[in-house]
C-alpha cells in the first residue's frame, strides 16, 4: 500500500491493482484534456439528478467507480457528500486528486475487485467508468469466462450498507446499432462495439486509439442487477448531461440503472 499525489494505491494482494487495462494507457496521453470533452461539462446536472435520485444528504459516503478525473467525485463532495474516488488509471486519479475539495479521496483499485467493506450509503458508476469498459480485449483474467460487467456490479453491491443505493450509466444497445458509425465495429455476439478514433493530450498531441465498450439493453441490466442481490428501481434513458426519469427508448446513448440493496 502506499500514497502518491493524494491517491492511495492498494498493492495487488487480492484488490487486482496490478494488471494493466488497455485504459490505463488511454488515460496517460490523455491526462486532464479528458475534460475538455463535451460530455464532461454537464457534471453539475447529472449530480442533481443523483442526489434527488439516491436520495443523498450531506454525511452520507458515496463510492464513484471509474471515476476517471474525478469530476463527480469531486462536485458530490462540494456538496457536503464524503466521496471516495476509484479508478485503475494513476494518471486520471492524480488529475483528480490536485486541488480537490475536503471529503473528496482517491484510491486506485480495481472495479471487479473493491478492496472495500460495506460500509457505502451509494455507490456510482458513470460514463462507462466501471462499468461497461470491461469487456472486449479488457476482460479480466481473474473473471474468467464470465462477464467482467457482471462481475463489477457485484462487487459494487457488496460494498453497499443494507438498503443503499446505486445508479450506474451503461451504454444503450438500441442506440449503438441504430447509429452505428463507419468507425464502429459491432460485435452481437458480446454486444461489445469497438471503435478507432483519436483522441488529444493536454499538449494537444494525436494519438490513435482503440475503444471497447460494452452495451446494454434495459433487460439485461436488470437480469444482471437481480443477480448482484439488488432491486432495481428504475432505469432511466439518458444524455450524458442531461439526466431525468425518461423511459427506456431508442432516442438517447444511455441507460441509468437505479437499484437498492436488499
Amino acid at each position: 500500500m502506499g500514497v502518491r499525489a493524494g491517491v492511495l494505491t492498494l498493492a495487488d494482494g487480492g484488490g487486482g491493482t496490478a494488471r494493466h487495462h488497455w485504459f490505463e494507457d488511454l488515460a496517460d496521453h490523455l491526462g486532464s484534456a479528458y475534460l475538455r470533452y463535451s460530455f464532461t461539462r454537464g457534471t453539475e446536472n447529472e449530480v442533481d439528478a443523483l442526489v434527488d435520485a439516491l436520495q443523498l444528504r450531506p454525511g452520507h459516503h458515496v463510492l464513484d467507480v471509474g471515476c476517471g478525473p474525478g469530476r463527480h467525485t469531486r462536485a458530490l463532495a462540494a456538496r457536503g457528500i464524503r466521496t471516495t474516488g476509484v479508478d485503475i488509471a494513476e494518471r486520471f486519479l492524480a488529475v483528480a486528486s490536485t486541488g480537490a475539495p475536503a471529503g473528496a479521496t482517491f484510491v486506485r483499485a480495481d472495479a471487479v475487485a473493491l478492496p472495500f467493506a460495506a460500509a457505502f450509503d451509494a455507490v456510482i458508476s458513470l460514463c462507462q467508468g466501471g462499468f461497461g469498459l470491461l469487456g472486449g480485449p479488457a476482460a479480466s483474467p481473474q473473471a474468467g469466462a464470465a462477464d467482467p460487467d457482471g462481475r463489477a456490479l457485484q462487487a459494487m453491491a457488496g460494498v453497499l450498507k443494507p438498503g443503499g443505493r446505486l445508479a450506474v450509466s451503461a451504454f444503450s444497445a438500441y442506440f449503438q446499432v441504430r447509429w452505428l458509425e463507419e468507425t464502429d465495429e459491432f460485435d452481437a455476439a458480446s454486444g461489445v462495439n469497438h471503435e478507432r478514433t483519436t483522441i488529444k493530450s493536454e499538449a494537444g498531441d494525436d494519438r490513435d486509439v482503440d475503444l471497447w465498450t460494452s452495451c446494454f439493453t434495459p433487460r439485461e441490466l436488470r437480469l444482471l442487477a437481480g443477480a448482484a442481490g439488488l432491486d432495481v428501481v428504475d432505469i432511466w434513458s439518458v444524455t450524458p448531461g442531461s439526466y431525468g426519469p425518461a423511459p427506456p427508448d431508442l432516442e438517447h446513448p444511455e441507460f441509468l440503472l437505479l437499484a437498492r440493496s436488499s
